[in-house]
């Protein structure tokens, strides 16, 4: 034994949550011989990552999952943990501190990291049972129990942990309404047009939003049973989940006699005002701000390890800018820093409606101060880089907006190499905010480890091991590291979604060969991590069993995007858009005379002729739908299925009936393909277009499907986009009779039903497969067109029921259309 060793000083760590224990891991780094470590845990569990509980209350991990430091890590480390007790007082005199059930510890050194505490509304009704927060493992288990017995939830606080618990109690199942306060979400993350867009998305999964609604009570008999709102609206629930903020939780410190005000007061070394006594994260106020978000933590940590390995440390804690990812799984959104600006500051704004896709960044001086994306934040990281670093962006300004790939290519680095923006990144530069990992750390781990796989890389690191968000980054490391070592998948080969390792193309063919007929023998066969599945694989498998085995597989409408199971487009104020069918545009008297009656009744605000030659009703509040789809039905029409992935119109021109250039009857060919194909599902929403000559007056060849009349019958095109990125059709072929047109439209479409990848439009479809491949399929091979024909046809008795008229008052499947909130 070295009798020149110094005694160990004792270190009390009072809270066992992520703040604390990297603090303790930091130390160890530092100095893990210096002191006995003692940890007192409120809660009866090893440290577990607090991120990840939306993605236990999703369904998609468990608590054993997202353990950070298991109890053999304590047990390696000569860390006495001591869980499932508080720690209530501390005796800054006797330097002891004493716990909930009466243990007493004598300290030199101690750490508090006590967290924080939810904010609860000063409303009546938090004491009913079905009222919880959602802040710790015991929340989850909570509102995983009440999603197994009720059907309603009801989440206040539309931020970002609010949106998590709404998200995961949606994927359980719920009804879920989202009450906030304000008028955007997520107003501290994001600006007005983004949080727009993030609505939006979240409307169509299903969410039910109550903006600029003040809580005024929330009510029930022996359990919950609603939310009263200030302006009187009600909204039913069986579960309240508290989601509006967090506080610092500082009872403990007050009560020992330390300077307080919001949060426990640190200096720049993290020590609070009684010299002995460190304090770290949520529950901390460094130079008058408090912190809430996970990056902050981590710098708090190193700066409060190196103070205690080290009576003589120098560091100090400097306030760096944050940045913010949500966590709801498939959506993905960035901001760091000032994304509001002043007018000090300009912006600059791109946005492409196609893709779904936003970015504004804030500039000042010349410099990056904050940024906003949504759709595509795969260069968030390198913003928030650029933000931190804080210098003149120069040239950089122009390209800045495309991203770092295209301000890579600007700068003469070669286009191939898909590593080259990653490649530039400092070793310094954060790729993994939840865990705090930078690129020199995932590099050096390859490095010394042999590392080759994802796997390995967050077993190693934990990067990427979290959220998730941040994959993509520490790929294009390995790539960068190892070469062809290293082979990411090709995007056709990726997986469906993160509930499998099968890609679109092996579901597929796994359905077919194996004969699964159903959700559950899906997941059974293909051996689902998730086993329910999730929101991107649902709808995907629902379209792949619909093809494969029509008349056998039965519909899954809550696997459906929400447009579709409302059978009508849900607009930004959540009502929604009534568009019937008129059969290759053509009208009637009666039917404009049932439109207006409809228009009337209701009190529709707005009337407006579509692009495809349809009228459309906006502004139609949920709770009418099946009432106007009623009417409609009664004048004997159907639903346009203008929300769906479906055949959408078949657009035409007046043709050769009226039109003096008119070379055939174009809308008597539209109004006999619409017939045809109408009701079909498809991987993505379809058009089609009838021109009764090449002057193309209705726009054919940028359809999915364009036939175009000449002197000597019909050119047939496919793979037509519009929009932002238009595409022109590709020339398929030409025929003489209409019945051919007929035929080759069928075959085409099912060919494209069952090849296409769900959310696959045709245009990319056709560009990812070759038109030589469509042109051997639906062209040369006449046996095959015929059967692929006949296929759709028989699938097509199948889906050409009117959805409006099953869902008319007083039938069962009118149920999901009553009012969520009602006023007195």
């Amino acid at each position: 034994m070295d009798t020149h060793m110094p005694p160990r000083q004792k270190l009390v760590v009072v809270g066992n949550g992520m703040a604390g224990m990297r603090t303790v891991d930091e130390l160890l780094k530092r100095n893990p011989l210096k002191y006995d470590i003692t940890v007192f845990g409120a809660e009866p569990h090893v440290n577990y990552d607090r991120i990840m509980l939306s993605s236990v209350l999703a369904g998609e991990k468990d608590l054993e999952q997202i353990v950070i430091n298991p109890r053999s890590w304590y047990d390696e480390n000569g860390i006495t943990l001591i869980t499932g007790d508080a720690v209530v007082a501390i005796d800054t005199a006797a330097r002891t501190v004493t716990s909930a059930s009466g243990r007493v510890v004598a300290y030199d050194k101690v750490l508090l990291a006590t967290g924080s505490r939810p904010i609860a509304p000063p409303v009546p009704g938090l004491d009913l049972p079905g009222v919880c927060a959602f802040r710790d493992i015991a929340d989850v288990n909570t509102m995983i129990a009440a999603s197994e017995q009720h059907k309603r939830a009801i989440v206040i606080g539309g931020g970002l942990l609010g949106l998590e618990a709404a998200n995961g109690l949606l994927r359980r199942g719920m009804q879920v309404a989202v009450v906030h306060l304000m008028g955007t979400l997520m107003e501290r993350q994001l600006d007005k047009a983004a949080a727009e867009l993030l609505q939006r998305e979240l409307d169509e999964r299903g969410m039910n939003f109550f903006t600029n609604g003040q809580t005024e009570e929330i009510f029930g008999e022996g359990r919950v049973q609603g939310v009263r709102l200030a302006d009187g609206r009600e909204i039913p629930g069986d579960l309240v989940v508290l989601a509006i903020g967090i506080r610092p939780n500082i009872d403990l410190a007050r009560a020992s006699g330390l300077a307080i005000n919001r949060g426990i007061e640190v200096g720049d070394d993290m020590r609070t005002s009684v010299p002995e006594i460190f304090a770290v994260g949520e529950c901390v106020e460094h130079r008058g701000k408090t912190y809430g978000l996970v990056a902050p933590l981590w710098d708090m940590a190193k700066v409060c390890a190196d103070h205690l390995a080290r009576e003589d440390a120098t560091s100090d804690y400097v306030p760096a800018a944050m940045a913010t990812r949500l966590k709801v799984t498939g959506i993905d959104v960035f901001s760091a820093g000032d994304f509001i600006g002043d007018e000090t500051t300009e912006e600059v704004v791109f946005r492409d409606a196609a893709r779904n896709t936003y970015k504004r960044l804030v500039l000042r001086d010349d410099r990056l101060v904050g940024a906003v994306l949504y759709g595509d934040a795969q260069d968030g990281g390198w913003y928030f880089q650029l933000l931190r670093e804080d210098k003149p962006l120069g040239a950089l300004r122009d390209t800045l907006i495309f991203g770092q790939a295209f301000a890579t290519l600007a700068s003469g680095q070669p286009a191939a190499d898909p590593t080259a923006a990653v490649a530039a990144l400092p070793d310094e530069a954060e790729i993994c905010g939840c865990n705090g990992v930078c690129k020199g750390k995932i590099m050096g781990a390859i490095a010394e480890h042999g590392l080759t796989t994802l796997d390995g890389v967050r077993a190693r690191t934990k990067a990427s091991a979290s959220c998730g968000s941040c994959t993509p980054q520490v790929e294009q490391l390995l790539t960068l590291a190892l070469g062809d070592a290293y082979a990411a998948k090709p995007a056709g080969e990726k997986p469906l979604c993160k509930c499998t390792s099968h890609s679109h193309d092996q579901v597929r063919q796994a359905i077919t060969a194996q004969a699964l007929r159903t959700m559950p023998e899906v997941m059974r066969s293909l051996g689902w991590t998730t086993p329910d599945g999730c929101h991107v694989c649902r709808p995907a498998l629902n379209f792949y069993l619909l093809v494969a085995w029509p008349g056998e597989y039965v519909d899954d409408q809550q696997s459906r995007f929400v447009n579709e199971r409302m059978h009508a487009n849900i607009q930004k104020d959540g009502t929604y858009s009534v568009i019937p069918r008129m059969w290759g545009g053509l009208t009637t008297a009666d039917e404009l005379r049932a439109i207006a009656d409809v228009v009337d009744k209701y009190d529709i605000p707005t009337v407006k002729v579509t692009g495809g030659q349809r009228i459309d009703l906006l502004g139609v509040k949920r709770e009418q739908l099946p009432h106007v789809w009623k009417d409609l039905n009664d004048a004997g029409m159907v639903s346009g299925h203008a929300y769906g992935k479906a055949l959408r119109t078949v657009k035409t021109c007046v043709g050769s009936e009226w039109c003096r250039f008119g070379t055939q009857d174009s809308t008597g060919m539209g109004v006999k393909l619409e017939r045809m194909t109408w009701g079909s599902w498809h991987a993505h929403k379809v058009k089609l277009a009838v021109s009764g000559c090449p002057r193309n007056c209705a726009e054919a060849t940028i359809k999915d499907f364009g036939v175009v009349a000449v002197d000597s019958g019909w050119e047939l095109h496919v793979g037509g986009n519009g929009g932002i990125h238009v595409r022109a059709t590709d020339l398929l072929c030409k025929v003489t009779t209409e019945d051919e047109v007929l035929e080759y439209c069928g075959a085409y479409l099912q060919l494209y039903r069952e090849e296409a990848r769900y959310l696959e439009r045709t245009a990319p479809w056709i560009e990812r497969v070759g038109l030589a491949h469509v042109v051997d399929r639906v062209v040369k091979d006449e046996a095959g067109r015929k059967a692929l024909h006949a296929k759709f046809l028989h699938a097509q008795k199948f889906s050409q029921d009117d959805p409006w008229a099953e869902r008319a008052p007083g039938s069962r499947a009118a149920a999901p259309f009553r009012t969520l909130a009602t006023v007195e």
